[in-house]
């Protein structure tokens, strides 16, 4: 389970609890992401539900429009990301596209590529052709895989494009969504086609935060791996309200070769030391707590940070506090 309340410096804190009772952490600290020479497209979510955070009313009667206006809040957003992006981009443009448009939400509108100045002077009101009536997101993944299909394959370590997908909603097609992620995830073990990494950004109060853990999660111990036997993992969500710097969207954009401090160790609750870095913190950290761990704490040269990982825990592994008799009445 990936840890929704995550202490900074830490960028994703996933738990894996064993039947002996021990945990496996893979954890990665934030950083500004090391990219080099690739593609970046973005999605925006044309499904009719988003009309409101367009400051769309969907008030028919003009008489009440006026006092239906809401604010826009796709379009600073768009732009904050946009300007963000485009540093990480090989052409120093973002690909914008809308999708979920159109009936039972199929279509895509290509609305160019931007830089960060670019996208200050275009107006970011919702698609132009009609609003979806449901959200298909084999359409969009469809149209960013034809898209980068001939940049260079750098390998899993490197994507040749980052792809954006901004979604309101429940995905209608997750099960051909999944079929075509394992064809295609195949393809690039064979090296037929590149590496393009795939993030889901999760916005309102209407999605449905299980589907996207499970695209998350869909190749984990799969046997679908890279020449160094990693998982070829395409798939990351976030959910909007988690991200409190844009660094965050890069959260799995890190390797265990980057070093980001000399000397640390990993300690549980109860102070046993679980792990030692003695060549160096690395960027993305794999280890082992001992059963009836609830904490880690990451200690380096300088400080230290702790971890709580008990929404992650089965219940009746999580210790209660005993109450006090008064407490108690």
């Amino acid at each position: 389970m990936q840890l929704k309340s995550v202490v900074q410096p830490f960028g994703e804190v996933n738990v894996y609890p064993k039947n002996n009772g021990e945990i496996d952490i893979v954890a990665t600290i934030l950083m500004v992401p090391d990219i080099e020479g690739a593609r970046v497209g973005l999605a925006l979510d044309g499904s009719a539900s988003m009309k409101k955070m367009y400051g769309i009313s969907g008030v028919v009667s003009s008489f009440f429009a006026s006092a239906a206006i809401t604010q826009n809040v796709v379009e600073p957003v768009t732009r904050v990301m946009v300007k963000y992006l485009a540093n990480f981009a090989a052409t120093g443009k973002v690909d914008l596209i809308n999708w979920a448009c159109g009936a039972a939400g199929e279509l895509i509108e290509d609305l160019g590529s931007f830089s960060g100045e670019a996208i200050e002077q275009f107006p970011i009101q919702g698609p132009k052709i009609p609003w979806g009536t449901g959200t298909k997101l084999l359409p969009p993944l469809r149209h960013f895989i034809n898209k980068y299909k001939d940049s260079p394959a750098i390998g899993v370590k490197q994507p040749a494009a980052i792809c954006l997908i901004i979604t309101d909603g429940i995905i209608e097609d997750l099960e051909d969504v999944k079929e075509y992620c394992f064809k295609y995830a195949l393809e690039i073990a064979d090296k037929i086609t590149p590496f393009i990494k795939l993030l889901l950004i999760g916005v309102g109060k209407e999605i449905d935060e299980k589907q996207l853990e499970e695209l998350d999660n869909m190749f984990e111990g799969s046997f679908i791996k890279d020449d160094a036997g990693r998982d070829i993992d395409l798939w990351d969500y976030q959910v909007a309200d988690d991200i409190q710097i844009l660094e965050q969207i890069f959260k799995e954009f890190v390797s265990a070769e980057t070093i980001v401090t000399n000397y640390g160790r990993i300690l549980n609750q109860e102070g046993t030391v679980c792990e030692e870095y003695n060549l160096g913190v690395p960027a993305l950290m794999r280890f082992k707590l001992p059963a009836g761990s609830t904490s880690f704490t990451l200690e380096f040269s300088g400080g230290n940070v702790t971890q709580d990982i008990t929404e992650a825990l089965p219940k009746d592994e999580v210790p209660l506090i005993p109450l006090s008799q008064t407490e108690q009445w």
